[in-house]
């Protein structure tokens, strides 16, 4: 008999790559999460930053409020830094992110003092408006859908089964947090999300874009913001390999709006053809 699969944590990361938050429930919109991703930091060359250059960044813990977010870092006394939810400037900027080049606002200075000095370097804080274009990857993406400043999709999501069997395989466990999912679910197999095709949450379908490759920012210790060495990227590799890249967790999209919450029941409607990722012909 088959276990039910059920929503268990439901998360959004604000401000690309600072502190994740936790949610009871969340709006689904086109570009993911509610408030997912709309924020981003960039340097003096308009590129953005990440944990993989300035591990630091996992200090800063995001929250939300009635009038925006609140930014506080854990182990320097900046005070709280409040992120208002539209910019205060007219300000466009043309940022790069991989490989995309896409118009953002700047939010307004107070944010760039305050991540400059919390960061150590010359830093601005951009916000991504929906007027902004950014389309996932159509050579995966079953629909046109833009997305946020995620890496490539909306959503992500990953079994408690996938990082429980992980962690036996580890010589120290890590926490679900350093692979930064927006959906974690109880029940079922490890990885069995990797063969995921349509499946629906509560009353939302949802598509199985591809599995997620993995890098150097798993290896980012988020209480201690500093690299901690080569796990989880260095087990991972001896038997989630393939065709050079790592894999953990499922990209996925969806064409509708609508709330999912936690206790939400997985049903899975489609499989994908063959096994995408597993330890057999790795």
């Amino acid at each position: 008999m088959m276990s039910h699969l059920i929503i268990s944590e439901i998360l959004i990361y604000p401000v690309k790559s600072l502190g994740a938050i936790s949610l009871p429930q969340a709006e689904v919109e086109e570009r993911g999460l509610c408030h997912d991703r709309r924020w981003l930091v960039i340097d003096d060359n308009n590129r953005f930053v990440t944990q993989r250059e300035y591990p630091g960044m996992a200090l800063i813990e995001v929250s939300l409020t009635e009038n925006g977010l609140q930014l506080r870092h854990r182990t320097q006394d900046l005070g709280t830094l409040t992120v208002p939810f539209l910019p205060e400037t007219f300000d466009l900027v043309m940022v790069t992110l991989w490989d995309d080049q896409i118009e953002a606002v700047i939010v307004n200075d107070t944010s760039n003092r305050w991540l400059s000095e919390a960061l150590g370097f010359s830093a601005r804080l951009v916000y991504l408006p929906d007027t902004s274009p950014r389309l996932a990857d159509p050579n995966y993406a079953p629909f046109d859908a833009n997305v946020s400043f995620a890496d490539g999709y909306p959503l992500l999501v990953i079994g408690q089964s996938s990082l429980d069997d992980l962690n036996t395989r580890l010589p120290n466990p890590v926490s679900m947090i350093r692979f930064r999912p927006n959906l974690v679910f109880e029940g079922g197999l490890p990885y069995e999300e990797d063969q995921w095709y349509e499946f629906t949450v509560g009353n939302l379908t949802f598509y199985g874009v591809k599995p997620c490759a993995r890098c150097i920012l798993t290896t980012v210790d988020p209480e201690k913001g500093e690299i901690s060495g080569k796990e989880p990227i260095r087990t991972l590799s001896t038997y989630r390999k393939r065709n050079n890249k790592i894999f953990f967790g499922q990209n996925i999209m969806t064409n509708q709006t609508g709330v999912i919450k936690i206790g939400d029941e997985i049903s899975i409607l489609s499989r994908k053809l063959r096994q995408t990722m597993s330890e057999e012909g790795v």
